[in-house]
């Protein structure tokens, strides 16, 4: 028997990774846009769910709630995976597994964000100086640009090398964190031909 009774111990990391999609698969900025009443972010701005677009409604409180709702939902299955002491490789998957749902959520037809929020609640889980490296990565930038596309890119680009430098020895982690930078950067395709073309748009740019 294990900790969870009557489910087999082969397939308690399916019961986790399965978990952990689906809180992922949860839309904060959807569900916060209909408390608030503003228009669906799917219909609006650039399309994407995140609280950078929520923000472009000139509505701070749903684009801070969706911000933390979107790190929150990143940051808890990992917390309690590792509370329940699981093997690192499943861990890892439990990570990749809240991000993906993120990016493609089941309630949602597979529509989701770009994943940079849900992607730092995962980090801080697994490490608190790692999600600090990349957020203030991306402070920095975003406050010489103003772009968030481009401080979430570097920041995205440059958590690899943070995750080697800090988590070595897990290497398990380190790939976790390879493989959501490599989707993050993927997922910002259309904004990084849109910086390439100087047409990216910016908070307080005319």
């Amino acid at each position: 028997m294990n900790e969870l009774g009557f489910i087999p111990v082969t397939l308690i990391p399916v019961v986790w990774i399965g978990f952990a999609y689906l809180i992922g698969s949860i839309s904060f900025g959807i569900i916060f846009s209909k408390l608030f009443g503003l228009p669906d972010p799917r219909t609006v701005g650039s399309g994407n769910i995140g609280a950078t677009n929520i923000a472009r409604s000139g509505k701070k409180l749903p684009a801070i709630l969706t911000l933390l709702g979107d790190a929150f939902k990143g940051w808890l299955p990992v917390w309690l995976a590792l509370q329940s002491n699981m093997l690192m490789w499943v861990v890892a998957s439990v990570g990749l597994a809240v991000f993906f749902g993120h990016l493609f959520p089941i309630f949602h037809r597979f529509k989701g964000g770009k994943g940079v929020a849900t992607a730092l609640g995962v980090m801080l889980a697994v490490s608190p100086m790692l999600a600090l490296a990349c957020l203030l990565t991306w402070l920095v930038v975003f406050a010489i640009s103003r772009i968030s596309s481009l401080s979430a890119i570097t920041a995205a680009a440059a958590s690899p090398f943070f995750a080697a430098w800090l988590l070595l020895p897990y290497r398990d982690y380190v790939l976790m964190v390879l493989v959501m930078a490599l989707m993050l950067i993927w997922r910002h395709k259309s904004n990084i031909q849109k910086l390439l073309a100087g047409t990216e748009s910016g908070f307080g740019k005319k």
